[in-house]
């Protein structure tokens, strides 16, 4: 092969051949010339060029090259649009929406779909107003946090507290602007509150009596705290979950408290005799004072009457002395001998013995005076003149 044989041009082909390569430059396959393609695949080029081809009709501004003046409007009507309907945004009914314009506080939005202009001119701050929020002080279930809990009492002891403040929204404006971390502030405001209360009481009203008393005092402290903040929270319920004394002093408070638990079972019982015996003694005092009452108001009336009667029989014997002197003499006499077991028989006039039934002759009991004995042998009565 001749060295300057052009029928084989060799590895780099002919000199010719890059005038033909660039006025009849190679077609490219139909797949898009990037290699063989796979059977029923989807063609990515070909939809990539079709895409450059219908935005390349908006984008280009004719044979010189440039941007339509219509595809700029519609680019910024899009984007104004999507713009604009960034401002949509919606209020759950347990929100409160506040609203500001350009970082300064504009109007609250109620629960519902709402409206705002949209970034940078306004935004919008969603507070929960109706939910209930809890804060823990001195710990949660068994980690305890000392610095939280341990606290000095009026008498000079230490007490281990943990509490917990029950707390909800109740300005929305006033919690976005004046409060930078709400959960923080208000858990500050509500150990100092406490301490402070605490501080005022003894101990044992701490750990016992006082316990709600503490509660409310501290829960009444808190608002007014946060009023004066204007922070716009409400303290719903202050609650002690713990009391107790310090872990080292445990067992000798309740040495104490056992002590003092026997001192009141002693006490009560005390009482309880003291009630008894003093109400039998006045009972007793009463009883004797009603009988001696009793005593002198018959004496009194039995007195009385006697005077009566003696008077009124007086005054009869002034009138009629001698009728009055028998009266006297056979009533005494009644009454003597209604209680004895002679018979007296008047014997004048008399021409044989009178024989009287043995059942006269009877003795009578004490008890009553109308029984009689038993029967005895009859006697005959010797007849007896009467003393006139």
């Amino acid at each position: 092969m001749p060295w300057n044989d052009n029928a084989n041009p060799g590895p780099w082909g002919s000199p010719g051949d890059d005038n033909d390569r660039r006025d009849n430059p190679p077609k490219r396959p139909l797949g898009g010339g990037r290699g063989p393609q796979r059977p029923g695949g989807p063609d990515l080029n070909a939809g990539f060029e079709q895409l450059q081809r219908r935005f390349g009709r908006y984008f280009s501004g004719g044979p010189g090259g440039g941007i339509r003046p219509g595809a700029i409007a519609l680019v910024a009507g899009g984007a104004f649009a999507l713009w604009a309907a960034s401002g949509v945004y919606v209020v759950q009914p347990n929100e409160e929406a506040v609203v500001t314009t350009f970082g300064a506080y504009t109007r609250n939005e109620g629960p519902g779909l709402r409206y705002h202009l949209p970034f940078p001119v306004e935004r919008v701050v969603k507070v929960p107003v109706t939910s209930l929020q809890r804060v823990d002080i001195g710990g949660v279930g068994e980690s305890d946090v000392p610095q939280e809990s341990l606290m000095v009492t009026g008498d000079e002891n230490i007490v281990d507290l943990d509490f917990s403040v029950t707390w909800r929204v109740a300005d929305a404006d006033q919690f976005v602007f004046r409060l930078r971390d709400p959960e923080a502030s208000v858990k500050s405001v509500a150990e100092s509150a406490m301490r402070e209360v605490v501080g005022r009481m003894p101990l044992d009203d701490v750990l016992t009596r006082q316990r709600g008393q503490v509660q409310i005092q501290a829960a009444e402290l808190m608002q007014r705290t946060l009023d004066q903040w204007g922070a716009g929270v409400r303290v719903v319920e202050v609650q002690i979950r713990s009391a107790n004394p310090p872990q080292q002093a445990i067992a000798a408070f309740r040495d104490v408290n056992s002590a003092e638990q026997d001192q009141s079972s002693a006490v009560n019982e005390a009482r309880t005799y003291a009630n008894r015996v003093v109400n039998e003694a006045r009972g007793d005092a009463a009883r004797i004072i009603q009988s001696a009452q009793g005593y002198r108001e018959q004496s009194v009336r039995e007195a009385l009457g006697d005077a009566a009667r003696f008077n009124s029989i007086y005054s009869e014997y002034r009138r009629a002395p001698g009728v009055t002197r028998d009266r006297l003499y056979i009533e005494t006499m009644q009454r003597v001998l209604a209680r004895s077991n002679k018979v007296i028989v008047d014997s004048q006039g008399a021409s044989a013995p009178i024989i009287l039934p043995p059942d006269v002759f009877r003795p009578r009991s004490a008890a009553s005076p109308g029984a009689m004995a038993a029967p005895e042998p009859s006697v005959e009565a010797q007849p007896r003149a009467r003393a006139q």
